[in-house]
């Protein structure tokens, strides 16, 4: 079951000009949702649905804490807002190119090779030559210190290059073994994958002293802030990309889970490189994510009613790095959408945003929710399927 109005029309949008944000519906963030699953598996689906409603308000609580103290000082919201409408024009434009610059190339990486497992780990990490696309962001970017720090935990069996999977790890989720756990990475170790797990900026090592918990600085830091860190994500994802094609590896994908399953798509939408991507329950627009939460949508609802804005052009504001604003060069066919059918984190309706944007992409349903991943075993033998076809290219 699905709303009309979910769908985004693709062929207006060329004849109209009109970016997505606009062709959206203001009230998607409120319309009626299901997928297929929801009468086959209805306590599964249901189920889970109703206990995540629960969960993702304390979770929403947590969000909205660290965004509310980020912006209590005087006359911050509308100094925020001010350098926000920095990155609307290079949103409407559409051109990835003058958003996410290019590392320079030869950036040095240390290699640490641990130890106490029989898989092969290499801790690899290098100071971020990042600087923020919006100039009212470097003095806060240049006072952070463990967050320059890039880090990534390197699976490779170290016998010669072998196709390497990227995996991104959603908010507050960073520790390794559980991403390991959650995609059984051990498997598609001995399939003859290499595996390289990312940390996102601001979480576990590139996390400040002070922090609250480990991802606080995502959005604990202000909405440019919240702009820069996608930007600074894709920015070190690719300079583990030319290290790994330094070291001779030429079929890289990447997988993400929630916020690692957003910038998975977004690197995809900006790097070609890439030989497949598998977003999993990933959230396309954050601005109707954080209305649909509360007391996130409270608090987002106040801060855009004292700016004298509606949801479009909250969107617009925040447009800069979602992976719906540009042209993907990758081919859909080399694109598995994951969702959970009783996801209430990110609802089903965001996956469908990213189908329809991606022509010929696969959108696989498990009945559970955004934690609980039923069936699990079954996406992933469809991401090893589209892992192994895609990799010996």
């Amino acid at each position: 079951m699905t709303n009309a109005k979910v769908w985004v029309d693709e062929e207006a949008a060329g004849k109209t000009g009109l970016p997505w944000w606009e062709r959206l519906s203001e009230d998607f963030w409120q319309q009626a949702d299901g997928t297929e699953l929801d009468a086959r598996h209805p306590l599964k689906v249901h189920g889970s649905a109703g206990v995540e409603r629960i969960m993702r308000t304390s979770l929403s609580a947590t969000v909205c804490a660290a965004m509310a103290a980020s912006l209590a000082k005087r006359g911050r919201v509308r100094e925020e807002f001010e350098a926000l409408r920095f990155y609307e024009p290079l949103a409407r434009a559409g051109d990835p190119s003058k958003v996410f610059l290019p590392p320079p190339k030869g950036i040095p990486i240390t290699a640490h090779e641990l130890p106490g497992s029989d898989i092969r780990r290499l801790q690899l990490s290098f100071t971020s030559p990042f600087q923020p696309l919006n100039p009212y962001a470097r003095p806060q970017f240049a006072a952070m210190q463990r967050n320059a720090s890039a880090h990534a935990q390197h699976w490779c069996h170290g016998d010669r290059p072998r196709p390497t999977l990227i995996v991104i790890h959603g908010f507050a989720a960073d520790p390794y073994w559980l991403n390991a756990h959650a995609l059984s990475l051990r498997g598609f170790y001995r399939r003859g994958y290499d595996i390289l797990l990312f940390t996102y900026p601001h979480h576990g090592r590139r996390a400040e002293r002070g922090d609250w918990f480990s991802g606080q600085g995502l959005f604990g830091r202000g909405l440019v802030s919240f702009n820069e860190a996608p930007l600074h994500a894709i920015h070190d994802l690719r300079v583990f990309i030319d290290y790994l094609q330094g070291q001779g590896v030429r079929q890289i994908g990447v997988a993400g889970i929630s916020l690692g399953g957003y910038t998975a798509a977004l690197l995809a939408a900006v790097d070609d490189r890439l030989a497949y991507c598998i977003p999993i329950v990933p959230a396309v627009s954050p601005v109707d994510v954080f209305l649909e939460w509360q007391p996130t949508g409270m608090l987002l609802s106040r801060l855009m009613r004292s700016q004298d804005l509606g949801v479009s052009e909250m969107r617009s504001l925040l447009a800069v790095h979602n992976p719906l604003t540009y042209v993907s060069p990758m081919d859909g066919r080399r694109m598995l959408i994951v969702g959970g059918a009783g996801d209430r984190v990110t609802m089903p309706r965001h996956l469908r945003l990213l189908q329809q944007h991606w022509p010929g992409s696969e959108l696989h349903w498990f009945p559970g929710n955004h934690v609980l991943h039923l069936g699990r075993g079954v996406y992933l033998k469809r991401m090893a399927e589209l892992m192994d076809r895609c990799s010996q290219d």
